[in-house]
Order: C-alpha cells, then sequence, then structure tokens
C-alpha cells in the first residue's frame, strides 16, 4: 500500500466519483480505477459500494479513510520536520462561501507566492459541514462562524462581520421578523451558521419564518430578492461584492443577530507548519487592514 494510492482513495472518498477526483488531481480516470481496483486487491476487500453514478464508502473502506487522513496528516508533519519546519505537502482549508468571496482572495495569492511547496486546497461548505470535516480529518483548518465551542478544537479571529436582511427595494423599514411574517426565505441548506442565525432571529420575535427556499450561491438569493420573491440574509461584506447590490434594500439587525465573527479553527495539537504559516499570513494580514484603516480615520 503507497502512499499515492491512498491518496487517490481519500480523493475519491470525498468527491464520491472517479472522475471529479481525477479532476482534482489531475489525473486521467482509468488511471483512477485502476490504481484503486489494485487497492482493493492489494487488501482484499471492496472499499466502495458502488450505487448507480456515484461511489459509497463501504464500512472497510471508512475505516481505512480515518487511517489514511491520520497518515497523510504525518507525512505532511515529518516532511516539514525533516525539511527545518518548513511548510510543504497537502494543506486542505475549509471555508464559508461568503469568506471564500471576500476575505479569501488576497491571503490565497499571498501564501501561494510564499509557500509555494505546500499543496494547499480548498473546500467551501456551510459552517457544519465544515465542522464535522475538521473532526472527521478531511480538514486540516477551517474558517467558520465561531468562536470554537467544540471540544478538541482551537481558533483564532478572522474577521468581524456585520449582518444584515436585504428585501426587494419597495419593501418598508424592517426592525423585527414581525415585518416579514410570511415572506419567502432564501438561504443555504441546513448546517449554514448564518441560517441558524437567522432562525434564531425569527424565533426571538415569535414568528414563523416563511417558506424557505435552499439556494447555494449568494448571487441567486440576490436574484431572487431583487425579483421581489422574498428576504434573505447575508454579510455586509458579501453584499458590497455583488454586482446588483444597489437593487435591493437593506435593513440592519438588531443585537445579538446583527454580528458574527469568522475563526479559524484546527483540531487541537494539530498546529503544523503549514497551518502556523497560514495563521501567520492571516495575522499579519489582520495588522495590515488596521494600520490602513487607522491612518485612513
Amino acid at each position: 500500500m503507497e502512499f499515492s494510492q491512498l491518496r487517490i482513495f481519500q480523493a475519491v472518498a470525498e468527491e464520491g466519483s472517479v472522475t471529479r477526483a481525477a479532476e482534482r488531481l489531475h489525473r486521467v480516470p482509468s488511471n483512477l480505477s485502476t490504481r484503486l481496483r489494485q487497492l482493493e486487491e492489494q487488501l482484499g476487500i471492496e472499499l466502495f459500494l458502488r450505487e448507480r453514478q456515484r461511489l459509497q464508502l463501504s464500512p472497510a473502506g471508512k475505516v481505512l479513510l480515518e487511517y489514511a487522513n491520520r497518515l497523510s496528516a504525518l507525512r505532511d508533519e515529518a516532511l516539514a520536520a525533516v525539511r527545518g519546519g518548513q511548510p510543504a505537502g497537502d494543506f486542505v482549508l475549509g471555508t464559508m462561501y461568503s469568506t471564500a468571496a471576500t476575505h479569501l482572495p488576497a491571503l490565497l495569492a499571498r501564501y501561494h507566492q510564499a509557500y509555494p511547496a505546500v499543496n494547499l486546497q480548498v473546500r467551501a461548505a456551510p459552517s457544519g459541514e465544515l465542522l464535522e470535516g475538521l473532526l472527521g480529518h478531511t480538514l486540516d483548518a477551517a474558517l467558520v462562524d465561531g468562536p470554537p465551542s467544540l471540544a478538541g478544537l482551537d481558533g483564532v479571529p478572522l474577521c468581524e462581520e456585520q449582518l444584515v436582511l436585504i428585501t426587494s427595494p419597495e419593501h418598508p423599514a424592517v426592525h423585527t421578523a414581525k415585518d416579514v411574517a410570511g415572506k419567502a426565505v432564501f438561504t443555504f441548506r441546513q448546517g449554514c451558521s448564518y441560517r441558524m442565525r437567522l432562525e434564531a432571529w425569527y424565533a426571538h420575535a415569535h414568528t414563523p419564518m416563511g417558506r424557505v427556499m435552499e439556494i447555494e450561491s449568494y448571487q441567486s438569493m440576490l436574484a431572487c430578492v431583487i425579483a421581489g420573491a422574498g428576504v434573505a440574509m447575508m454579510a455586509q461584506s458579501m453584499l458590497d461584492s455583488l454586482p446588483g447590490r444597489t437593487q435591493v434594500r437593506v435593513h440592519p439587525l438588531q443585537a445579538p443577530f446583527d454580528q458574527a465573527v469568522t475563526w479559524l479553527m484546527w483540531r487541537q495539537g494539530m498546529r503544523g507548519a503549514n497551518l502556523q504559516a497560514w495563521i501567520d499570513l492571516q495575522q499579519s494580514e489582520t495588522i495590515n487592514q488596521s494600520s490602513e484603516c487607522a491612518a485612513t480615520a
């Protein structure tokens, strides 16, 4: 059993598809299929259950994936140790969609430039799924809605977000959830921390949410609200980055529903060279932004 085989196995397990895993690894699907079949033959077990167009991990595959993730982390730690603690190898970072669009691009560019030996992979998902990825060892770190409240996790804050509600331009001012009672609500799927904040906002006003429409992008949410189909909550920084933002009315939310803090989180005891390099870069970026704000104040 070779590391290259385990890397292929991890990619297929996470993508649920040989084709998508091949795209991620920049390989041809037939090569991945052959290597997976060889690994199964060596182990004498089936690692996947073939169900229609998607591969599901078998019970033995789930066990192997846990060990593969641990071995991958140990490999990266060993590489960093023998290279004098220099960042190298795989580094898988999870992020919320809004953070990926607004705060991540500059950090990614600086990290790639400073540490070319690191194979940085970014995966976007709701906060709940990102936390599961951390605890399941499929992510090395994640930018999520914090602060950390789960045992076994550490973290540092990245930025503070102002949360707002958006409606069609002609909608009257919104002071509480009662003012949008019965309106359709556009939000991400279950597991999104902002969705949970929105649900808490409605519950605080003892007002049931209108019909929930799950959407996978902020651009689509904005388009639906512009069309007058309902309301949505998002970070002000996210809204500011979207074309069409002037075609909606923005309503501030009352405390404690008006603010959220994005945190970088990781598993305790897993602060290796790759993660430490990211933390240092993130903190220096925060200091630079604070200095620029102070200079223009």
